[in-house]
């Protein structure tokens, strides 16, 4: 994947999502079509620390999983916050990364004044980044 094509309305609703999490991390599912990102599909966060990492609740995962396919979407990206760190993947992120063909998203709340999304590739533990096309 070089670039991933996200519609404004839902990167602002996983901003939002963000910014109303500033101390814990957040996370969640995109789903979508020939590529293109339609839905945002928010899970609870689970891990015990959640101020830095995460872990999506299972059964509300399936769910999201289950609704993507309802709509006959594919798997478009994985996303989640850093409240203190920058939008880069942490040596966990690079570990647990399961979804080769999804884009990951890291939205970073450590700036001055405007939040950091990027979107990366992770596939055997190395990251490249994504070009953001916002439509």
């Amino acid at each position: 994947m070089d670039t991933l094509k996200l519609p404004r309305p839902l990167v602002n609703a996983i901003l939002a999502q963000a910014q109303q999490s500033p101390e814990n991390e957040i996370c969640g599912l995109i789903g979508g079509k020939l590529g293109v990102a339609e839905n945002c599909y928010p899970i609870d966060n689970t891990a015990l620390d959640q101020t830095r990492r995460y872990l999506m609740d299972p059964k509300e995962q399936i769910d999201a999983m289950r609704k993507m396919r309802e709509n006959d979407e594919d798997l478009i990206a994985i996303y989640h916050s850093h409240p203190h760190a920058p939008a880069l993947p942490s040596e966990t992120d690079l570990a647990e990364a399961e979804y080769p063909e999804a884009a990951y998203l890291i939205i970073s709340l450590d700036t001055v004044g405007v939040l950091e999304i990027v979107a990366f590739c992770i596939k055997d533990k190395q990251a490249s980044e994504v070009k953001l096309e916002l439509v």
